[in-house]
């Protein structure tokens, strides 16, 4: 498990500046979720911490290390499950422990069980639905030697049901592994439900404009979703994004 820290992070591209002193932190075995209007700038996070891109100011460090410009510090799944269609389930699931060490395939094959997979273990990705795909590229990303996992938008194709169904199937794996994860989403429901805190995002230059400390106990039930306090939540979040000009 690791502990992201961030400071004082600036990126611009020309003349357009993206993010401005943006200050943010994921502790060990914690759940953040980033949520902000479009174009604010949250891809451009992952890209600073995944080392695809270099910051004009700022530091990024994971357990006090600098990784600035550095690939392969972070698991990352983007919204498309990026699988590669020649290779099986368990083929896939292990890539990114061949490229670091040697793949431990019996506890592939134990968490693509976990998953709901293991008839579909030596099936390829067009063989499989969406959200299938999906379970086998978040069990790649639990997998993978990294201990900070960054979900972009990992359900955001998925349709209603489906999402549901993925989002409580990702906590209940979540919650026995405790990776360190940070979750990127449209969904105020999504990121309430899911998080240990959440971290909103004003418009560019992006900087974080309000903390949410998630008050609910783990596991969480469906039902949560109902309640007041869960309202309260979502009402207060919807009102400092439409304050951002997020429709």
């Amino acid at each position: 498990m690791s502990t992201l820290q961030i400071k004082q992070l600036t990126k611009s591209f020309g003349n357009d500046t993206i993010l401005e002193q943006l200050d943010l932190k994921v502790n060990e075995g914690e759940f953040v979720s980033l949520l902000g209007p479009s174009g604010s700038g949250k891809s451009t996070i992952f890209h600073l911490i995944g080392g695809l891109y270099q910051p004009d100011n700022g530091t990024i460090t994971i357990d006090g290390n600098d990784i600035v410009g550095k690939k392969g510090s972070i698991s990352y799944m983007p919204q498309s499950p990026s699988l590669f269609p020649w290779r099986t389930v368990l083929e896939n699931v292990i890539l990114a422990q061949e490229l670091f060490e040697k793949p431990d395939k019996q506890k592939a094959i134990e968490m693509l069980k976990r998953a709901g997979l293991e008839d579909y273990i030596d099936n390829f990705p067009a063989q499989l639905s969406g959200g299938m795909r999906q379970r086998v590229a978040f069990v790649r990303s639990i997998l993978s030697p990294q201990s900070l996992i960054c979900l972009d938008e990992p359900f955001s194709a998925l349709d209603e049901f489906t999402r549901l169904d993925m989002q409580k199937w990702l906590l209940s794996i979540w919650e026995e592994e405790r990776p360190s994860v940070l979750f990127v989403t449209h969904n105020i429901e999504e990121a309430i439900y899911l998080s240990d805190r959440i971290l909103v995002l004003g418009a560019r230059p992006a900087s974080v404009i309000q903390e949410i400390t998630i008050p609910f106990n783990r596991p969480r039930a469906e039902s949560l979703t109902l309640t007041e306090d869960f309202l309260q939540i979502k009402k207060s979040i919807y009102q400092t994004l439409r304050g951002t000009g997020n429709d």
